[in-house]
Formats: C-alpha cells, structure tokens, sequence
C-alpha cells in the first residue's frame, strides 16, 4: 500500500513536472495548490533532493524544480525512495531479500511464487510509468478521455 508520504511526494512532484525544468516553486506554492501539509512537504522535497530529483535554489526567485525531464523519472524510482521496496513480502524483494522464518522450501512456496507475479507485475508498470506519463494521465482524466476504468 502507498504510504501518505509517497502519495505527497508524488503529487508535488506531478506540480513541479507542470513548471517542467523553468523558473523554481516555493514548497508554500506546491503545499497551497496540492493542499498538503508544508512541513511534511518539506522533509519529502528533502529527501527527493538529496536522492538527485529535485534541485533547488534558495533566496530570493528560488524554490524547487526537477533535476531532469519529467520523462526521464519514473514512479517505480519515487516510490521505492520513499516507501522501500515494491515487493509485498520480503522473500520476493530484489533490494530488500529476506528469507520468511516460517517458510520450509522457497523453491515450492506457492505464497512467494504468486508474490514474485505481484511483485514483477507492479514493478513493469511503475517503472515504465514516467512522470511526463502522468502529465498525459491527468490531462486525459481533465478531458474525460482517459479510458480507465475504475469500477469494481
């Protein structure tokens, strides 16, 4: 499940993607429109920040811009920087493996082998879902052309 941190981080990254590389935001800009907590928006910039995301620019005219173009980062990239790995158990993780304690033979585990699927699936998704994607996305959800359907 997506924390509240990641959901933050990646609606204020999907602003600063809008404003693309050009002139920075205020992280008071970012936490007005997208309604987020500042102070919380402030230690997620961070984070994306030192992970080479975001830059910024303080004084007078600064604020936070993307470090690259939005169709060069990708959801599965965020996601893993802030929540951790994608993998709903650990014996399936690629960065984070851990054996289960009460699991006798991975090899014939049929929770991990339909875990791995999960696991594979959800990062072939993510990880090919850019930023410049969402941007698409949301512009084609503004229209009511979007194609998606949300019902159960």
């Amino acid at each position: 499940m997506l924390s509240q941190k990641a959901k933050y981080g990646i609606r204020a990254l999907l602003y600063l993607a809008q404003h693309g590389q050009g002139s920075p935001v205020l992280i008071r800009d970012i936490a007005e429109k997208e309604r987020l907590p500042k102070k919380f928006l402030e230690a997620i910039l961070l984070e994306l920040k030192s992970a080479g995301i975001l830059h910024s620019r303080p004084g007078k005219g600064g604020g936070y811009t993307l470090n690259r173009p939005a169709k060069s980062i990708t959801l599965g990239r965020v996601i893993r920087l802030i929540d951790g790995p994608l993998a709903p158990i650990p014996c399936v993780s690629q960065t984070a493996y851990a054996p289960c304690r009460e699991c006798l033979d991975e090899k014939t585990c049929t929770i991990r082998a339909i875990m791995k699927q999960v696991r594979d699936a959800t990062a072939a998704i993510l990880d090919e879902t850019t930023f410049a994607d969402l941007l698409d996305q949301q512009n084609k959800l503004a229209q009511g052309v979007a194609g998606i359907d949300f019902s159960i």
